[in-house]
């Protein structure tokens, strides 16, 4: 298994084995020891990045299952949400291409853009996830990102407190694949 993603899922500003990642980790040699996990994960990545490193990562890792939880950093630095959709469009792809199933990983973000940005942001996930016809998750940090106390003083990157909440959220969207492995 491959998480690919941003600092959201390389345990930015924490101990590596308190983030999301190394829970699942350690959850999967608990219940389903033929998976390990690959954290290919970098803190500022965006799409972009992303498209530029994924064929490296697939040959690497050749993972059965890609966890792709990328696009937070392109929000918040206000690039366009088309290069967005094609640069995660082409990473969906190339990993279904390499046999790899896909938990896409939605986000959402702060009003500072505008609602139309916003919107189109968000959008972009589930119609990547319908037109791919991959998993979804909606939004990692459900039930995270309405609780303060939960942030790092940067109110962007959850505490270790919140990362088995954000476990939570992605081994649910996570366990179909799992069980059609």
């Amino acid at each position: 298994m491959l998480v690919y993603g941003d600092s959201l899922s390389a345990a930015y500003g924490m101990p590596e084995r308190q983030g999301w990642v190394a829970l699942l980790e350690e959850r999967l040699k608990r219940e389903r020891p033929d998976y390990s996990v690959a954290n290919a994960s970098i803190s500022g990545e965006t799409t972009a990045g992303g498209l530029a490193r994924i064929g490296k990562a697939l040959e690497r890792h050749r993972p059965a299952i890609v966890i792709l939880e990328l696009g937070a950093n392109d929000g918040l630095r206000g690039l366009p949400v088309a290069a967005m959709r094609k640069n995660l469009s082409a990473i969906i792809e190339r990993s279904q291409q390499a046999r790899a199933r896909v938990l896409l990983v939605g986000m959402r973000l702060p009003p500072n853009y505008g609602i139309e940005y916003t919107r189109a942001f968000e959008q972009a996930f589930e119609e990547l996830a319908k037109r791919h016809r991959t998993a979804f998750l909606p939004f990692l940090l459900d039930g995270v990102g309405e609780q303060a106390e939960l942030f790092q003083p940067d109110r962007i990157h959850p505490t270790e407190t919140a990362q088995p909440a954000v476990l939570a959220n992605v081994w649910k969207a996570l366990q179909p694949l799992l069980r059609s492995r």
